[in-house]
């Protein structure tokens, strides 16, 4: 009797896979997103010095320094120590903002576009109320009133994120929660709450998967831009925003102190929005090829 070879189907997963595989400008989004997770993950074994310990007698040293590869700053600590470790704090802002903007904006869009009538109203409109505030000015003023802290900015952050996650989430469930499905469903004495978060969320996470993923990019920015004000990670924390604030006034004389932690924020954003861009062409069918 012959053997007859089955091949079975790709799941969804192995073909969002093998889609963003094809994907250069995503594969290398992903690889720098890899490299800085990494970096911060292994920081306390990889990092060649203690971020915090200060050399006043080799202060601002430049890059390739004996014992310094990216030279030192103002307090004579080494820059690629602290680089590490802000990458770590980075990756850390950036989940953390995400998922408190993500896990209240699904809630909020889901539950707002199932039951709709004047919940429905009523949420909407506090959520065009915050969309009526620039992001980072909502931001600031979050920060402002919590107190500027590491902790207070990542809330601030994922708070101002919010209602682009409801609105997007509110948009899908509106699409899903008339279909076929839904009403059979429905038919079969499945509750609202089943529905609500068994049968229509779940069909509604391909736009929010993408969202999130520039979010973190997004979020990592923010952060940088509220600890260069002040409102964000406070001395000595190695984090990057930080870093360039209080090393700004060195930048004619000691470029590398500002320099490098830009770079490494520059870097961060963008391989979280070249990923997010490649997921967005892999998700959306109008987008593939």
């Amino acid at each position: 009797m012959n053997d007859t070879l089955i091949v079975k189907d790709p799941t969804p997963f192995q073909e969002i896979l093998h889609e963003l595989s094809k994907n250069k400008a995503a594969v290398a989004g992903l690889i720098i997103i890899a490299l800085f997770l990494l970096i911060g993950i292994l920081a306390p074994l990889i990092a060649p010095k203690d971020p915090f310990a200060q050399e006043i007698s080799l202060r601002k040293l430049p890059p390739f320094s004996p014992g310094y590869i990216l030279g030192s700053d103002d307090l004579g600590r080494d820059m690629l120590s602290r680089l590490m470790y802000g990458a770590r704090i980075s990756m850390i802002i950036g989940v953390i903002s995400v998922g408190i903007a993500m896990g209240s904006g699904l809630l909020i869009g889901v539950t707002a576009g199932y039951i709709g009538g004047w919940y429905d109203r009523i949420v909407m409109r506090l959520i065009d109320i915050m969309l009526a505030f620039p992001y980072i000015l909502l931001t600031i003023v979050i920060v402002a009133v919590l107190g500027p802290s590491l902790f207070n900015a990542m809330v601030a952050i994922g708070v101002s994120q919010i209602p682009r996650y409801a609105r997007l989430v509110r948009a899908s469930v509106l699409a899903e929660k008339e279909a076929d499905y839904v009403t059979a469903e429905r038919s079969l004495g499945a509750s609202p709450l089943s529905l609500m978060f068994l049968s229509i969320l779940p069909n509604c996470l391909a736009p929010v998967s993408v969202q999130a993923t520039l979010g973190v990019g997004e979020a990592i920015l923010s952060s940088a831009a509220l600890s260069f004000l002040g409102l964000g990670a406070q001395p000595p924390t190695p984090e990057w925003g930080l870093m360039i604030a209080s090393s700004r006034e060195f930048i004619t004389n000691a470029w590398w102190i500002v320099t490098f932690p830009g770079l490494a924020t520059l870097l961060a954003v963008l391989g979280f929005n070249l990923f997010g861009d490649g997921l967005r062409d892999v998700l959306d069918p109008k987008l593939r090829e």
